[in-house]
Order: C-alpha cells, then sequence, then structure tokens
C-alpha cells in the first residue's frame, strides 16, 4: 500500500480534545478503508502565516497515513466537509518515518533547552554569593602572600 502524510489545522476556538475527537473520527474513515493510521502527531496552536477565513492561529495535527487510494479520498472529502478543518494538505511519500518529524524534535528540544535554563537560572541565583566569598578568600590569601615577601624586598635595599 502507498504511504501518506496528512497536515491539517483545526480552528483556534475549539479545544485540545476536540482536536484529539477529530484525529480519531478521521483515523477510524483511513481504518474502515482497509488503511492503518501509523503514528499521529499533536503539533500544538500555533501561529498561521497569514490569515484563514478570520483565524490568526490553528491547532496543527499531523497523521502518517499506510492505507490504499479510495480511503485516503474518502479521508479527504471528509475533512473538507468538516467545518472546524481550516486547512488540509496530503502528500505521498516513499516510506512512513518511525522517528518523530522534525516539528516534534524541534518542541522537544525547545522544552529541553527551557529545562536547562530553568536549572542554570537556580545555580546563578547561588553563585553569586559563593563566588563573592571565594573572591574575598582568594584575595586575603594572595594579601598574605605578598606581604613578608614585600618585608623581605625592603630588607634588602637597605
Amino acid at each position: 500500500m502507498p504511504y501518506y502524510e496528512s497536515v491539517f489545522i483545526a480552528r483556534p476556538d475549539i479545544s485540545a480534545a476536540q482536536v484529539e475527537a477529530l484525529t480519531e473520527s478521521m483515523s477510524a474513515i483511513v481504518t474502515e478503508g482497509g488503511g492503518n493510521v501509523a503514528q499521529t502527531e499533536y503539533w500544538g496552536l500555533k501561529s498561521l502565516a497569514y490569515r484563514i477565513k478570520k483565524n490568526r492561529k490553528g491547532h496543527y495535527t499531523m497523521l502518517a497515513l499506510d492505507a490504499p487510494a479510495p480511503a485516503v479520498k474518502e479521508f479527504e472529502r471528509n475533512m473538507r466537509l468538516n467545518e472546524d478543518v481550516l486547512r488540509l494538505m496530503t502528500i505521498r511519500v516513499d516510506e512512513l518515518d518511525a522517528e518523530p518529524s522534525i516539528m516534534m524534535r524541534n518542541k522537544n528540544s525547545r522544552d529541553e533547552r527551557s529545562r536547562r535554563d530553568d536549572r542554570s537560572e537556580n545555580k546563578t541565583d547561588e553563585a553569586p554569593e559563593s563566588k563573592a566569598k571565594a573572591e574575598i578568600e582568594t584575595e586575603s590569601a594572595e594579601a598574605k602572600a605578598d606581604a613578608p615577601a614585600a618585608s623581605e624586598n625592603e630588607g634588602e635595599d637597605k
């Protein structure tokens, strides 16, 4: 069977749970047509590049399909009839990726970066006090070490 990837944008005023229900109902159509949905990814509520039907944002969802062409046509027909779907794009691909899409990888790396930033902020909050103490101790140790050397140098000049 051929492989397809389909991305649709749902209206922003519906909830994520409603988007998930829409995705499940459309997956059922593909399954009834003799195919299966290999992967489903909810990319979240994102800003649109331009307004679509007076909306500036939309819920993005990607489906990886392993289905015959008639099942995909029925899937697209039902998506176009649904009022909650703003845009739909389905493309045929040579093979389906088992890895997450680039959108999900970017989302995960962004989440990891924000967690690392949170950790580093906690460390830097404590660090100025400990750095200041360490600098004071270092300066006092250097001053003690320099003091005897300076008095020895003075004695040699006389």
